[in-house]
């Protein structure tokens, strides 16, 4: 099935002809409207999951494909933290580190989806979640009611959006410089962890859904 993502993920000989067309209809940027703001980007960090050991009954759709299993988050001793994903039989989909110090390792993913596009996509995807960005450029834009804490990137910019007390968080989106390419929405905190998780591909579907399970 990951083959079906590898062909979504792969440049496409037509995209020049997309731009081209969006410079001709006059496309602006999503961000247009928001203005620099006064703020402490800091406080994003409230936001930020405590995962020890959790687990969620996790919902991955990708194109016209389906996987359900069990996603398991592990803190280790060493600070780091374990992401696993497996069915309900035990069948392991994936295995990742993210190291206390920002850093990446897959211990194990399945052959088949075993690409570097895939790879990389999932790791992005999950540092979304994990909420840790470094913020020595960031700063804060507004548009009257939300807050944006604004982290650059290579090709865009990641957006915390809160309310603007920053006292809820939103949601946190991907953007290139024109919008969003993957929405992530986290809600009903409790002692740290949030029950819900939602990743949110924009271009294409590719759609995770986690439900935290009571242990």
């Amino acid at each position: 099935m990951w083959i079906f993502l590898m062909r979504y993920l792969r440049p496409n000989k037509y995209s020049w002809l997309v731009c081209m067309g969006c410079l001709l209809a006059g496309c602006s940027s999503a961000y247009r409207g928001l203005q620099r703001s006064a703020g402490d980007v800091a406080c994003i960090r409230q936001f930020r999951p405590q995962f020890s050991n959790t687990l969620y009954s996790t919902q991955v759709d990708v194109l016209q494909h389906h996987l359900s299993g069990l996603l398991f988050f592990k803190q280790m001793p060493d600070s780091s933290l374990r992401v696993v994903f497996a069915n309900e039989m035990g069948f392991k989909f994936f295995d990742f580190e993210f190291t206390r110090d920002g850093g990446f390792v897959k211990h194990y993913m399945l052959p088949k989806m075993d690409k570097k596009a895939v790879v990389k996509t999932l790791r992005n995807d999950f540092e979304l979640v994990l909420l840790r960005p470094s913020l020595q450029q960031a700063y804060v834009l507004e548009d009257g009611s939300h807050r944006y804490i604004t982290v650059p990137t290579a090709k865009g910019n990641n957006y915390y959006v809160t309310d603007t007390a920053c006292a809820r968080l939103e949601r946190i989106e991907k953007a290139s410089k024109r919008k969003p390419v993957v929405k992530v929405w986290m809600r009903h905190y409790r002692e740290g962890v949030p029950d819900t998780i939602r990743i949110q591909h924009q271009n294409f579907k590719f759609n995770i859904s986690l439900q935290r399970v009571a242990q």
